[in-house]
């Protein structure tokens, strides 16, 4: 079978990538190991989160997806309070400042999953092969060759949007930096008896920051990153301990919790491919970087890499080139590495700051913090970076924008 562009990996950003492609001349292949999406669970919700930033919700509306997402499933936040247990420091982030109704959603992953896989069955254009795995990899000077368990493909770009442990990107050699934090995340579903008011709050201890995330109603996602010897001692706690526990390091500020369904433990790890692109090839998301969770950046990262190459893409078949050239890459690259490198390293800024019991630190963090939330210009810049409202983001991350109206002479 010969396609234009083959996507390995059915995950979210894989999945945003063949949406952003839909209805366009490509023909798309996706590559996917397992034989089914995993449904939402019937009560409670899914451990595995993220927060999707403005732009990510209108990139979400702008290739079809956003009609498919369960919204009474979506956690809305409109504020986001951020403390440190060391000192006095406190800032405090209000939508209403940037004159949004909102900063950002909630959502399982589970539930993105499902609602991206619902618009890609709308589109001709986009063909599934699941459950495959690829076996081999061999790139030519005109196309790429995908070896699956049974089945052939060729195609002019593979993309690898296979995760961090991506095989495409080991068979092309491409080498990965990385750095251990030397900490696992505690992820849980709490329900409160105080409201989360619709707000994000993060509290920083020198083992890591503990994130509660409001889904609908009294409903949390919690992100408890901490040491690996604490993670392993939290997810053995019973239940009712651990709800004190959490209680206790949140200061009694929602009155009490219960945990609704299982714990999981992560390890958290960053990484960074040297490079995102050969000549036929291309990483997107997990497969090109990770980073840690403390400001829920990973799926958005992975979400504007795929919008990016969509439109790099677009670009290059408006021009007559070939989308899967080194050249036509090569700007892709440099169109998203720099920025996901600089998310990188203030993450890394923000764990080395905060996971220090030094006294210097201490007074710095909370001098810190304080200065902050007296500063509206410096709190509405963050705010609007952080939101995805700031920088050199794609057509699809800006809201009531298309990819494919400007190909209508094809």
């Amino acid at each position: 079978m010969t396609l234009d562009v083959v996507i390995v990996g059915g995950g979210m950003v894989g999945l945003s990538l063949a949406c952003a492609l839909g209805d366009s001349p490509l023909q798309v292949g996706l590559v996917e190991a397992s034989p089914q999406t995993k449904e939402p669970p019937t009560h409670g919700f899914d451990l595995r989160v993220s927060a999707l930033t403005l732009a990510s919700e209108a990139m979400l509306k702008n290739i079809g997806a956003w009609e498919h997402v369960a919204k009474k499933r979506l956690g809305v936040f409109r504020e986001m309070r951020v403390w440190d247990a060391d000192s006095s420091g406190l800032v405090y982030f209000d939508g209403a400042e940037l004159g949004q109704a909102h900063l950002g959603y909630i959502a399982e992953n589970c539930m993105l999953q499902v609602a991206l896989e619902r618009r890609i069955a709308e589109l001709s254009n986009v063909q599934w092969y699941r459950p495959a795995a690829v076996e081999e990899i061999t790139v030519g000077r005109s196309h790429a060759e995908l070896r699956l368990d049974s089945t052939r493909l060729r195609a002019r770009l593979v993309v690898a949007a296979d995760g961090a442990r991506s095989r495409v990107r080991e068979a092309m050699g491409i080498p990965v930096h990385g750095k251990d934090y030397q900490q696992h995340a505690v992820v849980a579903v709490v329900q409160s008896e105080q409201p989360h008011a619709e707000t994000a709050w993060q509290k920083f201890h020198p083992t890591g920051p503990l994130a509660i995330l409001p889904l609908p109603d009294n409903f949390s996602a919690i992100v408890w990153s901490t040491s690996p010897e604490l993670a392993v001692e939290l997810k053995e706690l019973d239940e009712v301990r651990f709800c004190q526990r959490l209680d206790e390091a949140l200061e009694q500020r929602f009155g009490g919790f219960s945990l609704v369904g299982p714990r999981g433990v992560f390890p958290l790890r960053r990484q960074h491919a040297q490079r995102y692109t050969e000549p036929r090839i291309a990483l997107i998301g997990d497969a090109a970087h990770t980073v840690h969770p403390l400001a829920g950046q990973g799926a958005n990262l992975g979400f504007l890499d795929a919008i990016a190459l969509a439109e790099v893409l677009r670009d290059a078949l408006i021009a007559g080139r070939d989308p899967g050239s080194h050249a036509v890459l090569r700007r892709y690259e440099r169109w998203r590495k720099g920025h996901n490198h600089l998310v990188q390293r203030g993450m890394d800024g923000f764990h080395w700051l905060f996971a220090n019991e030094g006294k210097g630190r201490c007074v710095a963090r909370g001098v810190g913090l304080n200065a902050t939330d007296r500063m509206p210009l410096i709190k509405r810049e963050i705010m609007r970076f952080a939101a995805g409202l700031q920088g050199d983001f794609p057509i699809l991350a800006q809201r009531n924008n298309k990819l494919w109206p400007a190909l209508s002479s094809f």
